[in-house]
């Protein structure tokens, strides 16, 4: 049988967190409560975190989360980024550490590792990580040194990275293929950057989907942005001649934010959604409940894979699972709202 924290935490009388702070021998904790911690523990037959084991001496009690450092963007307000955040923060504060966002700037040359050579952090979260060599090399050096890490919501292929991802491929699939279920045939696709995994994974969905249904893929109506509401806004000039021409019939966004800046371009030019053509999002924000007409979208567990990837590396209880597979992917659900409707 496995003996958890909280089996401690009960024995001893006190919170999971003190439990966790006793065993990783992290922060100020009184030696009668260390003491009772150790006892229960050592009572009940409690194995502590190979992590925690690592880095038993000169831990600092962080864990690192790497973000991209986006000049003029409001990082913290978006809804990806949020939903990670608290998600990733709630698990560490449950696991008695501390949260360190360690901001990079995106073409910068990668140094992760000396991180953990500093002893800044005990293990690191990437968000936004990119698939370019220096990315890549940087990530290579972590795992042959053995540091910990997990990325989310970035894969790269043909290396045995932890990651948590949700299944892009199947979301975007479900999309189009509802679009097509309405009678759309001529569905133009708003990308991201190619660099991401995401990016690529939405893309093979999409054209999964059109042929499954004996549509043409066609490259003229595929569109990439940055996944802001700025490179929507800007394509809706383009698209509202085609939409108008009868070219395109549907637009699919690869998120929220380029989906509404497309949409109120197109509203800016008498182009109304749901009626000249349909719109699907992708993110489920709070935003896309907030449009009107409402946005159609995918719902992406944003927080559900922040949590897992801070329990992938601080839960004990998870440890052979981390070590039998590098991937886990959360399922997405999609949401038919008004923008889509027949």
């Amino acid at each position: 049988m496995t003996i958890s924290r909280k089996e401690v935490a009960r024995l001893a009388g006190v919170s999971e967190a003190t439990v966790s702070r006793v065993l990783n021998n992290v922060g100020p904790i009184k030696e009668e409560t260390r003491q009772r911690v150790l006892r229960a523990a050592e009572q009940v037959g409690y194995v502590p975190n190979v992590l925690a084991q690592q880095f038993a001496r000169k831990r600092s009690g962080n864990i690192g989360v790497i973000l991209p450092f986006v000049p003029k963007v409001h990082l913290f307000s978006t809804y990806y980024f949020s939903e990670i955040l608290s998600g990733i923060g709630e698990t560490v504060s449950r696991f008695g550490y501390d949260l360190l966002l360690i901001f990079r700037q995106p073409d910068d040359a990668k140094d992760y590792a000396i991180l953990f050579r500093t002893h800044k952090v005990d293990a690191c979260i990437v968000l936004g990580s990119r698939d370019v060599p220096e990315e890549r090399a940087a990530l290579a050096e972590l795992q042959t040194e053995g540091y910990p890490f997990c990325l989310v919501n970035q894969r790269f292929e043909s290396a045995e990275f932890l990651t948590v991802d949700a299944d892009h491929a199947a979301g975007s699939g479900e999309a189009v293929r509802h679009l097509i279920g309405i009678g759309r045939r001529r569905i133009a696709f708003l990308n991201g950057p190619p660099e991401y995994s995401n990016s690529m994974d939405r893309y093979a969905g999409y054209k999964a989907a059109l042929r499954e249904n004996g549509l043409d893929v066609r490259e003229d109506l595929v569109y990439i942005g940055n996944y802001s509401r700025k490179s929507g806004y800007l394509l809706a000039e383009e698209i509202g001649k085609r939409i108008r021409g009868g070219e395109i019939d549907a637009v699919f966004a690869a998120n929220d934010r380029m989906a509404i800046g497309l949409m109120q371009g197109l509203k800016e030019q008498g182009v109304e959604p749901g009626k000249a053509y349909s719109l699907v999002g992708y993110d489920d924000s709070d935003a896309s409940r907030m449009t009107s007409p409402a946005l159609s979208t995918v719902s992406v567990p944003f927080y559900e894979m922040g949590k897992l990837a801070a329990e992938k590396l601080l839960d004990p209880e998870q440890q052979d699972d981390r070590k039998q597979r590098h991937e886990h992917l959360l399922p997405i659900r999609f949401l038919a709202r008004e923008t889509s409707l027949i």
